[in-house]
């Protein structure tokens, strides 16, 4: 039965986070709001929401989509797409959030 749900191949195991909301370390404010968690269901999106997000990418950073799925810039984007969020949010983010949340993008891209 297809349930819609990536199936791994034989031997391989697909870590995910138990939970799609990443909570921040502390409280953060952006725009004058204040920023406690991010939502990241990376499992809403579509193939047309990854398709904005590397048009965006390259009309943003006017960079080559070689090896994008292991970009830190290109990974921003597909983030703030999950979460539902300006992408300009996740590159304000402390550098150890930002390397977190870019690192589950990074592994649901390249799952």
């Amino acid at each position: 039965m297809n349930t819609g749900q990536p199936v791994p191949e034989e031997g391989v195991t697909i870590e995910a986070p138990a939970t799609s909301i990443y909570k921040l370390r502390r409280a953060w404010s952006f725009e004058g709001e204040e920023v406690k968690e991010l939502d990241l269901d990376f499992d809403r999106l579509t193939g047309e929401d990854i398709i904005s997000c590397e048009r965006q990418y390259m009309q943003q950073e006017g960079a080559s989509m070689l090896f994008k799925d292991a970009n830190k810039e290109y990974q921003a984007y597909v983030v703030a797409r999950a979460a539902k969020v300006p992408v300009e949010l996740i590159r304000a983010l402390p550098a150890k959030e930002f390397s977190m949340v870019t690192l589950r993008a990074q592994r649901f891209l390249l799952s």
